[in-house]
């Protein structure tokens, strides 16, 4: 081979040697492998090509020990999280505030007309743990930014809620004719109360409801449980 032959061939070499760099360097800069390569030879997650154009800043994932950080596009994540509160649970609270205010207003009556010590207590009782529930709901709205009221809504179509008639009746009643109204009235609130607490176990998502409507169920149950035992003979 001359020299002159050795230095053509040399040359062709160079030339397509210098081809195939460019065009795997121009497919990589067009998105066709965006792949980071960790050191054991294995590829991490890609980078979407479009998340750069688009402006979007990407999502930095630690590696392993040892390990390069994959790129993300966060439009690719996805929210797997539960919803934190859903309507049933907003409703639960807009009729549980006013039903634990008829409650309460009950209660405050026995002081002065319950002819039974043990009713008395009772009523205490409700009006002691009610009124301070009363303020656990309203805050749960509240730190949500949602109205504590619904416009048009009737609340004495609420399950347990007693007549505004009959509220009158115990509020006349005094001694044992109280003791009797008030028991038979407070047990079908309560009974309405904790239906109203099983619906929201049923449906509601939010946690802290449900430990409240959990608590709901077992301290009314014991307390009707315990004003039929006022009356027993």
């Amino acid at each position: 081979m001359t020299a002159g032959r050795g230095r053509t061939l040399l040359l062709v070499t160079s030339v397509l040697l210098a081809l195939v760099v460019g065009v795997v360097l121009a497919t990589r800069s067009s998105g066709g492998d965006r792949s980071a390569v960790r050191p054991d030879g294995t590829e991490a997650t890609p980078v979407l090509p479009s998340a750069a154009s688009a402006g979007v800043p990407s999502v930095i994932v630690p590696g392993r020990p040892g390990e390069v950080a994959a790129t993300l596009d966060p439009r690719a994540l996805r929210d797997t999280a539960a919803p934190r509160y859903n309507s049933l649970d907003v409703w639960f609270v807009r009729m549980m505030i006013p039903h634990h205010g008829q409650a309460l207003q009950m209660a405050a009556l026995a002081r002065d007309r319950a002819g039974s010590p043990g009713v008395r207590a009772l009523a205490e009782r409700i009006r002691s743990s009610q009124g301070a529930e009363v303020g656990v709901l309203q805050g749960w709205l509240d730190t949500r930014g949602l109205p504590r009221e619904v416009a048009g809504h009737d609340h004495a179509t609420m399950r347990g809620m007693q007549s505004a008639s009959a509220v009158r009746r115990l509020a006349e009643a005094r001694g044992e004719e109280f003791d009797r109204l008030f028991v038979r009235m407070m047990s079908d609130h309560h009974g309405g109360a904790v239906e109203m607490a099983r619906d929201l176990l049923a449906v509601g998502v939010d946690r802290t409801l449900r430990e409240f409507a959990d608590g709901v169920v077992a301290e009314q149950r014991a307390e009707i449980a315990r004003m039929r035992d006022l009356l027993a003979p």
